[in-house]
């Protein structure tokens, strides 16, 4: 069945638009790889998804239209936002980051410390002290404890040291392999994609171009689309 449904969406920034009729779907338990070169639209999709830019076409999540619904309301229906750059609130501890995004279910503290034992190190730490890579940790942390359905990855690795991405990509191979959750995943890590995702979309200038099982993207597809 499907979680989440986009059909020929479109979005503008003011009189630029961005977004020219972008499709994907995916599945109650599917990790989804949404991959382009930059300024192809994948950020701005993300923010479509989450109501933080109005967007046309159809967009429903869970059997449900997200058209005129304001981003917290959402949210709530279970879509959970790693932001690219981590946003973390950075005068508030490692805790309170935590526990400002809880909400009931699977997802606690105990189990968002055991994906991430730093975080437990860092507990009473405010995230501004943070590395760049445990602030990315408790980015994803504190999306899971909002207990979501489908959680959104937005270059969750992009800038990290090469031991801090392992640890992240196996978090996220974790995710995959032990939870029920949703993946969306924007990267540009193929080769640990391949090893994560079941199926992509490839976005050119705002459209989809290629979707299919990740199997199927081909060398030929990686350079075209991304210049790998």
């Amino acid at each position: 069945m499907s979680l989440l449904s986009l059909e020929n969406v479109s979005a503008s920034y003011g009189p630029a638009q961005a977004l020219f009729g972008v499709s994907l779907t995916i599945a109650e338990g599917e990790a989804l790889a949404l991959m382009g070169r930059n300024g192809m639209g994948k950020s701005t999709t993300v923010k479509a998804i989450c109501r933080l830019l109005p967007a046309g076409g159809t967009i429903t999540f869970a059997g449900r239209s997200l058209a005129d619904l304001p981003a917290h309301k959402a949210a709530r229906l279970g879509i959970g936002l790693v932001p690219e750059g981590r946003r973390c609130f950075p005068n508030l501890s490692v805790s309170e980051n935590l526990l400002a995004a809880a909400r009931p279910g699977h997802w606690n503290m105990a189990r968002v410390t055991a994906l991430f034992p730093r975080l437990a190190e860092r507990r009473g730490q405010n995230a501004a002290t943070l590395s760049g890579g445990e602030q990315q940790m408790l980015a994803i942390s504190r999306a899971l404890m909002t207990n979501p359905r489908l959680l959104i990855l937005d270059e969750a690795t992009e800038g990290l040291a090469p031991l801090v991405r392992q640890e992240i990509w196996a978090a996220i191979g974790t995710l995959k392999a032990e939870t029920g959750l949703s993946l969306l995943i924007i990267d540009k890590s193929l080769k640990e994609l391949r090893s994560i995702a079941d199926t992509a979309v490839l976005l050119e200038r705002g459209t989809s171009v290629w979707s299919g099982p990740i199997s199927g993207l081909t060398p030929d597809l990686a350079t075209r689309y991304l210049g790998i």
